[in-house]
């Protein structure tokens, strides 16, 4: 966590005053539209990752570049040859806040922020030159018109899918597969040939490769500048934005849990003595949420959610541990593994992990 803080601050600031919410508490800091932030891109941790995404698009003879603006959160809108970046890359204020907020600060590193920028320019890319449209694409990965499902239950050995960023989320919707199909191209050194050799998803990685090298030299046929939601026209504060954020990526259980809980521990009075149940969570909450995290990819304030949910439960019944602490620990983290893949996100366009 040190590291990705770090990389935020790494922010050219020669000239530059700070804002006067930097010193701020969260409480005061909340309060602020985000309207009020007078944030830009240049001179931001940003300039370098965006820098990378366009050497490498120009290293594949292609004149497409995306645009940048800075959002809520990271999205390219349909039709919009252009990316949106969250406004908490830009501040290492912001970022602090949104790690407080959000147990995590997606795209935070150099490295985690081309991913998602690579990802994203497959989605400009396609409506730059009118990808979608190609009968040719939609017989490879399907049609932009399917719905975007509210959950997808990922195959994670599926073979006909590119594996790029976490949660499988190639597997969500044709527009995804393809965003993801052309991360995986464009990576240098990915060597995409040996790693996917003999899988069926080749088959996609080749066609996007084919249709690339068509697209070299050609300009692109949408250049709009337009931006959609851009920081200075969001009105809603910055509490407002954290309790929508929570809520869409929160996820609310009741007795839902019980039935695996009473077999991992136990109600019985002949266990009243042993370790509380609560206890034990608590004490490698952060831990388990963590490593549950890095397995799923996904956010670590939806597993805190359930995992919530599961102490409470587990309050109510008053369970207790019936095996050693390290055993517990292991199948504890199997058990909320496997709930928290039960309820993978995904959305318009948005890198959900």
């Amino acid at each position: 966590m040190q590291r990705l803080l770090s990389d935020i601050t790494k922010r050219q600031l020669s000239g530059q005053l700070e804002p006067e919410w930097a010193n701020w508490s969260d409480d005061q800091l909340l309060d602020l539209p985000m309207s009020h932030l007078n944030l830009a891109i240049k001179g931001s941790f940003l300039e370098g990752p965006i820098a990378e995404l366009d050497l490498e698009l120009g290293n594949r003879n292609l004149l497409f570049r995306p645009h940048y603006w800075l959002s809520n959160e990271w999205f390219t809108p349909d039709g919009i040859p252009g990316i949106a970046i969250p406004f908490y890359l830009v501040h290492p204020r912001l970022a602090k806040l949104e790690l407080a907020q959000m147990l995590e600060v997606e795209g935070g590193t150099p490295e985690w922020c081309l991913r998602i920028l690579r990802h994203e320019a497959g989605h400009a890319i396609e409506n730059a030159y009118g990808i979608r449209r190609r009968r040719s694409r939609q017989a490879i990965f399907g049609k932009s018109s399917q719905a975007y499902p509210k959950y997808y239950t990922p195959r994670p050995y599926s073979r006909s899918f590119v594996r790029h960023l976490d949660v499988w989320y190639a597997q969500s919707h044709p527009d995804e597969d393809f965003a993801e199909t052309f991360a995986v191209w464009l990576t240098p050194d990915s060597m995409w040939e040996e790693r996917y050799c003999g899988w069926p998803v080749l088959k996609k990685i080749r066609y996007v490769d084919t249709l690339m090298q068509e697209l070299a030299g050609v300009a692109p046929k949408i250049m709009t500048r337009e931006e959609i939601d851009p920081l200075p026209s969001l009105k809603a504060t910055l509490r407002e934005h954290y309790a929508h954020k929570r809520n869409h990526y929160g996820v609310e259980r009741a007795s839902f849990y019980d039935p695996d809980l009473k077999r991992l521990f136990s109600e019985a009075p002949a266990h009243s003595g042993k370790l509380n149940a609560v206890t034990f969570l608590n004490r490698f909450r952060r831990e388990v949420r963590r490593k549950v995290a890095s397995w799923t990819g996904e956010y670590q304030y939806t597993i805190d959610q359930v995992l919530e949910a599961m102490i409470r439960r587990c309050r109510q019944l008053d369970l207790h541990l019936t095996v050693p602490e390290e055993q517990a620990k292991l199948d504890f983290t199997i058990l909320l593994t496997v709930h928290t893949m039960n309820y993978l996100r995904s959305g318009r366009h948005r890198v959900a992990l």
